[in-house]
């Protein structure tokens, strides 16, 4: 055999060297990973479903959820061998994982990923909506007081951006007056807004929104964001659907937020009102949350099986609502991915398994005999003999095994049992106490999800495994420590959000935040966000000046076109809209728990089967054909074309837009006929869209 010539010998060993120097300083060198947001998304989506928390489905005794349940598949800082990464490199089909039956399977990044965290040393951490918030002073920005803006203004300018510019004041006050008192405001508002926003830009917002904060219509338009979790319809559901009395609890929920109930109140009157010391009748009306469930009046039921599901409702609804949490998932079994016990979901199910359901009447208390014909609704009470609470096997109520007590679930704080038995109040006492890591959480978050189409955790009704982390973590914590610490006033939030330049920038897209932040998650301008169905409705019905402003009390019904067949008793109804009731604004419309109106359906209104969290946000030409033909905005705009012709297309354009037209679109409107621009002027995409 011939010797290597010495140079080439020592270029072989230099090339040699340096491979094992690259291979050596790559993995030394590998940037951090971080377990929650890096590979605990990888580990929820592909592998707890079978492996996680829930042990009757758990396979081969193996968990991957902690850290020592994995000891056996992973050997912390040698990839090579761990059988984890053995089973998702494999191409044996009856080795990798996830199998192929599963129908997952990771891509070349997710598997890197779990190498390089074995490599790193497989920590594990606890999830972070579990845990308190922490309090973290907002990042110092040149120039930037606001605490808001610091926290976004840090991570816009870490990525090279900086935030929009101020919108113009006619888009601010429009846009302020939709968001919090869900209408548009009116040529005069608009006109004086300009004059206070020339002279003082600052003085003139403030306000603004503290004008705003205080209008009556503030609370319908947050009151129906509150209807929507609490699954709020006029009817009971099931296949008869009849029309019930709960229109109390919807005007309660109202006049708590225009009197800026704080929210640990809020939520304690809805959820235990009939048992506080000395229970004043609005404080059992607001137990109406949770008797938004559906009723079955068919023949021939089991009145106990709807009954209990009426309970399994109200678990799950508190548990979105205000936890954030799919609670829900246990009712049949252990969670799949939060470690949400079935028992536990039967401990929570405990708490409303001893309630009767009376339906009240609403009168002045002064009087204890009310008028026959005073208006009723529907509350709760609690009895006298409790329930025996089983868990249900599958979920099957015929099917009971151990009987449990009221309790919360483990991962959470502890409940205080120090009284002996508990009940609803202690249950919300505990929702609401400071050392509950979630509710503040989630209710900012949702408050923040009105503002900018989406929450800082996207995933609004899960903070478990399998949801999203929140873009802007230290912001969310400072927010809800921020609500606790000013008395969980909702206003005060509202003010603090709509004060920040992140609120009142410009919602123009821009071709640099597009090319590095195209979903604005960074927030480096403001969205737009098409209207509610029901704000929809409302703008045409102000724009048009027909607007009946009557607060409170009884649903209308709109009226419907001649020819359109239902069931004779809901034709009846909706037929006897008469006078101002026709133009009253679509909160007060009557809604059918499992058929909205079309006119708010078609804008992706909710039924009231569940608790909705967020609203889609479609765009079909049916809401095209819907504005331009439906009768009641046919009206609307036979109206706008009287202003058209007694004020001129531009006070009209006003009305809807809150700007005044440019010259081009001046032309255009001038050469159509008055109802035509009218039609039009309802149906732009501007009139339905919150800039």
């Amino acid at each position: 055999m011939k010797s290597i010539p010495f140079c080439l010998r020592s270029l072989l060993a230099f090339v040699c060297l340096a491979s094992f120097s690259l291979q050596v300083r790559g993995e030394d060198s590998d940037p951090p990973l971080q377990f929650n947001a890096d590979v605990l998304p990888i580990l929820a989506e592909n592998c707890f479903a079978c492996h996680g928390f829930d042990e009757a489905s758990r396979e081969a005794d193996l968990r991957l959820d902690t850290e020592a349940g994995s000891q056996d598949v992973i050997v912390v800082g040698d990839p090579s061998a761990s059988s984890l990464i053995h089973r998702v490199e494999t191409s044996d089909p009856d080795e990798i994982m996830p199998p192929p039956s599963s129908g997952k399977k990771l891509t070349d990044r997710q598997r890197e990923i779990l190498r390089q965290w074995v490599r790193q040393g497989a920590k594990y951490e606890g999830h972070w909506s579990f845990s308190k918030p922490v309090f973290r002073t907002p990042p110092t920005v040149e120039e930037v007081t606001h605490p808001i803006d610091r926290f976004v203004q840090s991570k816009l300018r870490d990525a090279g951006l900086q935030p929009s510019p101020l919108a113009a004041p006619e888009t601010l006050i429009r846009r302020a007056s939709l968001d919090l008192i869900g209408l548009p405001p009116s040529t005069k508002e608009v006109d004086d807004f300009l004059i206070a926003y020339a002279k003082d830009p600052d003085v003139a917002w403030q306000n603004l929104i503290d004008r705003l904060l205080s209008d009556p219509h503030y609370g319908e338009r947050w009151g129906r964001w509150w209807l929507d979790q609490a699954r709020y319809a006029d009817s009971n559901g099931y296949s008869i659907d009849s029309p019930r009395s709960i229109w109390a609890y919807r005007d309660w929920v109202v006049d708590a937020l225009n009197n800026d109930m704080p929210f640990d109140q809020f939520t304690i009157e809805q959820l235990a009102g009939d048992l506080l010391p000395e229970a004043r009748l609005d404080q059992r009306i607001a137990t109406g949350f949770h008797r938004n469930t559906q009723i079955n009046q068919e023949g021939g039921i089991d009145k106990e099986q709807f009954r209990i599901d009426s309970v399994f409702d109200r678990v799950a609804t508190t548990g979105t609502v205000w936890l954030g949490l799919t609670v829900g998932c246990a009712q049949c079994h252990d969670h799949k991915f939060d470690p949400i016990a079935q028992k536990e979901f039967y401990q929570l199910f405990a708490f409303f398994n001893n309630q009767d359901e009376p339906t009240i009447k609403v009168h002045d208390p002064a009087l204890g005999d009310p008028p026959k014909d005073a208006p009723t609704t529907m509350v709760l009470s609690e009895r006298q003999t409790p329930r025996k609470t089983s868990v249900y096997i599958k979920g099957d109520f015929t099917r009971p095994a151990e009987e449990v007590t009221p309790g919360t679930p483990a991962i959470l704080h502890p409940l205080d049992q120090n009284s002996g038995s508990v009940n609803r109040l202690d249950l919300a006492k505990w929702i609401t106490s400071p050392d509950n890591p979630l509710t503040a959480r989630v209710i900012v978050n949702r408050i923040w999800q009105q503002y900018f189409g989406v929450g800082l955790v996207s995933t609004e009704n899960d903070f478990g495994l399998l949801g999203a982390r929140p873009t802007h973590p230290q912001l969310l914590d400072w927010l809800a420590i921020e609500l606790e610490r000013r008395d969980w006033s909702l206003k005060d939030l509202h003010r603090l959000i709509t004060s920040s330049h992140t609120y009142r920038q410009s919602s123009h897209q821009r071709d640099d935040l597009d090319q590095v932040d195209a979903d604005n998650r960074l927030l480096g301008r403001q969205v737009r966000l098409r209207l509610d169905a029901e704000v929809i409705r409302d703008v045409a019905l102000t724009a048009s000046g027909l607007m009946a402003a009557k607060f409170g009390g009884a649903p209308v019904y709109p009226p419907i076109p001649a020819g359109v067949m239902g069931q004779g008793q809901v034709k009846r109804a909706w037929n006897v809209s008469s006078g101002e009731n026709r133009y009253r604004r679509g909160f007060y419309t009557f809604v059918f728990r499992g058929t909205p109106p079309p006119s708010l359906k078609v804008f992706d209104a909710p039924d009231g089967f569940s608790s909705c969290t967020r609203r889609g946000r479609s765009n079909t030409p049916l809401q095209s054909l819907t504005l331009m033909n439906d009768p009641a905005f046919f009206e609307f705009a036979e109206t706008l074309a009287d202003v058209i012709e007694q004020e001129g297309v531009a006070v009209a354009f006003r009305r809807c837009t809150a700007r005044f037209p440019d010259s081009e679109e001046l032309t255009v409107l001038r050469g159509l006929d008055s109802i035509t621009a009218a039609r039009v002027l309802i149906s732009l995409d501007e009139t339905i869209t919150r800039e």
